[in-house]
């Protein structure tokens, strides 16, 4: 064991330890032990897995504190990994000196703007746990080509830049856990220009990741978790799964926002009310997660293949869910509403797809607000047609879906083709009344059909559809 003390350092916050911890790592037994202190660096200290071998730096409980004063990452984990997890892609050399660098029960914090946590870089089974990561720009960055990477029982807080963030990465195998990431300013996790496969996120605390906290930043928008494929990435085969996400509110942000790819437009087929995309993001559930408390909860632009259910999703001070120029969504059994407990502070709820095609709401519950607007103070009002909004879409089925109290209208369909909602309930108890009807719908489309709804009656009439609408069987 090569404790940092026996290398020089002294852990009192003042002298400068960097050139000790440096030596440890490049010349001890490669398990690097800090000692309870404040240990004072100023340039990253580099962890070559080639050159020092397997290696794993930790605290003891987490009693250590590492402050960065320089600028760049506290800690660099380097490797030389260039193939994917198959077994037949490893050098023997990987096996012996570079598999799974280990950061464990330590504290770093930033006492420089530019700092950082952890780099990551062409690592195979980079483990973390156990850290708190602080006043850093971004708390763990991770670029290049990893593998297996492995984040759990960490804290991230309070950070200018992002909690997790891959850049520019190739990233397979991957599972962040058991953690809390909150206020930082643009993003809990993030994900740029990248290509992801396998990346589950679960059990997380995911909270308050914008500029709320940050005041003197810009309004750049963000999310608690942001993906957005870039140029050049694909990001696919995804889970998010058993968290907390909620947030306060920010312009443009969100709690979930996934952007897809909206070029490489491959003509469009006969019928269809978008172009053929090659979407680049997809492949993901989001299920059994507490999602609440921002501008759109849920926002997906451009994707194709979302799984959506089990979730309970409140307070979108614009929308519950968003979800623009996609393919191949289903949105499962939520629940989407306002808390009771905040009395006269509610916010609205409401759902819309845009330029949509092959979509699925089933066993869906969403109720509005008493009032049927916002009544926290100082929120922007909404602007919404009704509470479930189809427009411009093909392909879209609305079954077994409860419509409650909705404002103005419960569902409103626009320039939709092959639509069919059955065995949906819109029906407004509050006293005095204020939908105006259950379903309005305009515009042409064929192939359209409401059968064996349960429909209230609103302030202005049953129903308005077009004459190319076939009802069958409503109540």
């Amino acid at each position: 064991m090569a404790d940092v003390r026996d290398f020089g350092a002294v852990g009192d916050g003042i002298q400068d330890d960097t050139a000790a911890i440096q030596h440890a790592v490049d010349d001890g037994d490669g398990v690097v032990e800090f000692g309870r202190g404040n240990y004072r660096i100023s340039k990253t200290i580099v962890v070559q897995s080639k050159s020092c071998g397997r290696i794993a730096i930790c605290g003891k409980g987490g009693t250590a504190k590492i402050m960065m004063w320089g600028e760049g990452p506290a800690i660099s984990l380097e490797g030389t990994h260039g193939s994917t997890a198959d077994p037949a892609g490893f050098r023997p050399e990987e096996w012996q000196k570079e598999r799974m660098p280990t950061v464990r029960d330590v504290e770093i914090e930033g006492r420089n703007p530019n700092a950082d946590g952890i780099k990551i870089n062409g690592v195979m089974q980079p483990t973390l746990t156990g850290l708190l990561v602080r006043e850093v720009r971004h708390a763990v960055h991770i670029t290049g080509r990893a593998r297996n990477l492995v984040i759990d029982h960490c804290h991230f807080y309070h950070n200018t830049g992002v909690g997790v963030f891959l850049e520019e990465v190739n990233l397979h195998q991957s599972i962040i856990a058991d953690s809390h990431i909150s206020y930082c300013r643009l993003g809990g996790i993030r994900i740029e220009d990248s290509e992801i496969r396998n990346l589950q996120i679960t059990g997380n605390d995911i909270e308050y990741n914008n500029v709320r906290s940050h005041k003197d930043l810009d309004d750049e928008p963000s999310a608690d978790i942001y993906i957005d494929v870039g140029e050049k990435g694909t990001v696919r085969e995804g889970t998010i799964s058993s968290n907390t996400i909620q947030a306060t509110y920010s312009q443009n942000g969100s709690n979930i926002r996934i952007i897809g790819s909206d070029q490489n437009r491959l003509g469009k087929k006969a019928g269809s009310v978008m172009p053929i995309v090659n979407h680049r993001a997809g492949m993901w559930t989001i299920s059994g997660n507490l999602i609440g408390s921002q501008d759109n909860n849920v926002h997906l632009t451009n994707v194709r293949g979302v799984v959506m259910t089990g979730n309970y999703v409140y307070s979108g001070h614009h929308r519950n869910v968003l979800i623009q120029g996609s393919r191949n969504i289903v949105i499962g059994s939520n629940c989407m509403g306002h808390n009771p407990d905040y009395r006269k502070n509610e916010l609205a709820t409401g759902i819309r797809l845009e330029n949509c095609e092959g979509c699925n709401v089933s066993g869906l519950l969403i109720e509005d607000a008493e009032a049927g607007k916002h009544t926290v103070p100082n929120t922007v009002p909404i602007k919404r047609e009704a509470l479930i909004e189809i427009m411009n879409c093909r392909r879209v089925s609305l079954s077994g879906v409860q419509v409650l109290d909705p404002t103005p209208v419960g569902i409103r369909l626009h320039q939709c083709q092959d639509t069919v909602l059955t065995g949906c309930t819109v029906i407004d108890d509050r006293i005095p009344q204020k939908m105006t009807m259950p379903i309005l719908w305009t515009g042409e489309g064929t192939g359209n059909m409401i059968t064996g709804c349960r429909m209230g009656k609103g302030s202005e009439g049953d129903m308005k559809i077009p004459e190319t609408v076939q009802v069958i069987g409503n109540a």
